[in-house]
């Protein structure tokens, strides 16, 4: 019963919009874009924080009118840095950091735009690769380590800035193509080809950014540091193709296929994977 409510519902919105594009377009894109972009969980109170942030330093960071958050885990000068995804914050990390931490590495965890303790009300790849840029010229890292859509971050970074102190990079169950996101979030709303359009042109026109070049896949084609992917065949939520496109391009990449572990991607095993990756072939 709660998914009838939940399809109905979704769909009226749709209707909605799609109704409002022919009255309204720009108030009509600009409603649809606020929902795809605007995350609806994820954020944490200052008074409240997971145990594993109240083991770490904290820090606020401020980039124009925006401000971020990160959490760091002092050790030595080889510097880790966390990426979280979608409706979620550097409280993500708990069952991962022990393994790092094992390594005597500084561990610096952030907390994504509109997510955790950082300011905004809209995510985006671009200001979130912004906020990994800011923080890295002060803790320049060593490794880079993403989870879903801030494994793709992680990879739109690096092959925009090029950073030369990142010596290898985590992704784990990142998705690739822009265009399939887009096309999940027009197809559950059954949107018409004006917001289609609509936000297809809100890219290009604010980020610059064409879809077809707004993937993963082209992302990795640009990175020459060693990588290790780690993607459930199960996940329903980023197919596992996905990783197999961004595997394709990377040259110096290998692909770790796990079964069961859904889009979280938490297990033991895979984290000694990931340690072993960072440190035992150094």
């Amino acid at each position: 019963m709660k998914k009838i409510f939940k399809t109905i519902f979704t769909k009226s919105i749709g209707l909605y919009i799609n109704i409002l594009s022919y009255i309204n377009p720009t108030k009509a894109i600009k409603i649809a874009y606020s929902l795809f972009s605007e995350p609806r969980d994820g954020r944490l109170n200052k008074e409240e924080l997971p145990s594993i942030l109240q083991e770490a330093t904290t820090e606020t960071h401020r980039l124009n009118k925006d401000h971020f958050q990160s959490y760091i885990w002092k050790g030595n000068d080889t510097i880790i840095l966390l990426v979280h995804g979608w409706e979620s914050n550097a409280s993500r990390w708990e069952n991962l950091i022990p393994y790092l931490r094992k390594s005597g590495s500084t561990i610096i965890a952030i907390d994504g735009p509109a997510h955790g303790l950082s300011s905004g009300k809209e995510f985006n790849i671009p200001q979130y690769a912004a906020f990994i840029d800011l923080i890295s010229k002060k803790y320049p890292p060593t490794y880079l380590i993403g989870h879903s859509l801030g494994a793709k971050t992680c990879l739109y970074y690096q092959a925009k800035y090029q950073n030369p102190n990142i010596e290898k990079m985590v992704i784990l169950g990142s998705p690739s193509d822009f265009k399939v996101i887009l096309n999940n979030y027009i197809k559950m709303l059954s949107l018409n080809t004006v917001i289609y359009n609509g936000l297809r042109d809100h890219y290009l026109n604010h980020f610059k950014l064409k879809l077809d070049q707004f993937s993963g896949k082209y992302f990795a084609s640009q990175i020459l540091l060693p990588g290790l992917i780690a993607h459930d065949s199960q996940d329903s939520v980023v197919l596992f193709a996905e990783a197999e496109k961004i595997a394709s391009s990377w040259k110096d990449s290998v692909l770790i296929e796990t079964k069961g572990l859904g889009h979280s991607m938490h297990d033991e095993v895979l984290y000694s994977k990931v340690a072993q990756f960072l440190f035992e072939s150094k």
